[in-house]
């Protein structure tokens, strides 16, 4: 009886010695949209826990293959277009309605454990456009593209306590912090994705880890293989901070983009450096939630007119700050505040940029039209998130918009006013989203989005063209088909 009760007591103290080993700190945001996509992506299974039993022993590989087309009309859209069937390029707006299909296909192969410490992925990707009245872009095609294909040297243990360490060299898509930044942009039909090296101390279920990167962005091409642009660096680091305070994972970051300039081809110098603080979390039981991040910009930024290169000094500022309350129901409601700001210049004749370099950051959180992002902009907010039937999400939310500076540009809009007599307010937009998980293999969602001009939109939009100061509307239905389902095994 005794030395049974010493053989159960020690295998309980080893069960809780690794139970401590693989505690899991990671505590996901509650704020809208700005979680970031996981490593392996989301669409993403391993091969042992899909619905194919006689693979449930290939727990060393992942995979995945994912489908979405997507219906999109819009009517009066802000975002101007590129017109180059004359052999120039000329700037225009949509004076027409616009719809178009797209169609994404992904396909991901990922190898790992079996010959650790070398670890493989690739993932390729086909975005295509049907029915588009207007010329396309790549931001809505890329025929079949290689997004990710790198390799990994990844030492368990390295730092101990379940620690490892893990370096990848070719080209990846990634995200970080709240995506305002650094994001593959889940919701275009093309993704951001970027060549060179990553390096990370630790991972996400850790109490703390170091992401460290430096890398080429990529240049896509509709029809041809895409390239990384050889004249811009972006670079940085991301500590996550996560048992220091069980109200909040506090990440402090750095993040950089160096581009050396051409002025034969018109690309100029930059050498800019962000310098940020994101913190956010649950405040215990009580329901509230909260996420906020603060960036300084400084560093060199090139302005080239006539042929000849200006250089600026960057000085700007943006922050983002969400609280949420989650009511305790079945529904589980969650209403949120938000208040997003973006530095705009102030004077386009000094020898200072204070607009906010947004690098390769994410829309959707700002704008279901894809109108703005972190960039000269006052953007306070409000959302109401429920879930009426099991497996049904939806959401509706009120956004308005401000010029940070009335005499810098709404550059997504193509618009500005350099008197600043324009005013500032450039609009505010309704929207509403519902999605549904039909089965393990298909979800689809369907949404609806308004923008009202404000006072300078209608003021400005008058010189570029008189159907631009009208209301804008845009709808989608999406629909996507995941080959492996969502993960839960069928099997017992």
């Amino acid at each position: 009886m005794k030395y049974t009760f010493i053989k159960v007591s020690t295998f309980a103290l080893l069960s809780l010695a690794n139970l401590a080993n693989a505690e899991d700190f990671y505590q996901k945001t509650k704020g809208y949209r700005v979680e970031p996509e996981p490593d392996p992506p989301s669409y993403v299974r391993n091969l042992s826990k899909t619905q194919f039993e006689q693979f449930r022993d290939i727990e060393w590989l992942d995979v995945g293959l994912d489908f979405r087309t997507r219906y999109e009309y819009r009517e009066n859209d802000y975002r101007p277009w590129t017109d180059t069937s004359s052999g120039k390029s000329v700037t225009k707006y949509r004076d027409a309605p616009n719809d178009v299909w797209l169609l994404r296909t992904r396909a991901y192969l990922g190898v790992k454990d079996i010959l650790d410490p070398l670890r493989f992925a690739v993932e390729f990707q086909d975005s295509r456009s049907y029915g588009d009245r207007y010329e396309t872009s790549t931001n809505d095609v890329n025929e079949f593209e290689l997004i990710q294909g790198y390799a990994e040297l990844y030492f368990d243990n390295a730092l101990g306590n379940n620690r490892p360490i893990n370096i990848r060299a070719g080209r990846q898509s990634f995200e970080l912090l709240d995506k305002r930044l650094i994001a593959n942009n889940q919701f275009r039909n093309t993704s951001n994705n970027f060549e060179g090296f990553r390096m990370r101390f630790g991972k996400q279920q850790n109490n703390w880890d170091l992401d460290t990167f430096g890398m080429q962005p990529i240049e896509k091409l509709k029809y041809d293989f895409d390239r990384p642009d050889e004249h811009t660096w972006i670079y940085g680091g991301v500590l996550s901070i996560r048992q220091w305070s069980e109200f909040a994972t506090i990440q402090p970051y750095l993040i950089g983009r160096k581009t050396n300039g051409d002025l034969k081809n018109n690309i100029a110098d930059m050498d800019i450096y962000s310098p940020g603080l994101r913190v956010y979390g649950l405040v215990g039981d009580s329901g509230f939630d909260y996420d906020t991040d603060l960036t300084k910009q400084f560093g060199r930024y090139g302005s080239i007119s006539a042929g000849k290169q200006k250089m600026l000094q960057q000085d700007a500022l943006a922050y983002s700050l969400e609280l949420g309350y989650t009511f305790d129901h079945e529904w589980k409601p969650r209403t949120s505040i938000y208040y997003g700001y973006g530095s705009g210049d102030k004077n386009g004749k000094d020898s200072i940029n204070q607009h906010m370099d947004t690098f390769y950051g994410f829309n959707q959180p700002w704008s279901r039209n894809d109108y703005f992002s972190w960039e000269n902009l006052h953007a306070p907010k409000a959302r109401v998130e429920f879930t009426p039937y099991k497996d049904v999400r939806i959401d509706t939310g009120y956004n308005a918009y401000w010029l940070a500076s009335a005499t810098d540009a709404w550059k997504r809009a193509g618009l500005s006013d350099p008197t600043g007599k324009s005013g500032s307010f450039l609009g505010h937009e309704f929207d509403a989203r519902v999605r549904h998980q039909l089965n393990p293999y298909v979800d689809w969602s369907l949404s609806y989005s308004r923008f009202e001009p404000g006072d300078f939109t209608t003021a400005v939009a008058k010189n570029a063209g008189p159907f631009t100061s009208e209301a804008t509307n845009f709808f989608y239905f999406e629909v996507s088909v995941n080959a492996f389902g969502d993960g839960k095994p069928k099997y017992k």
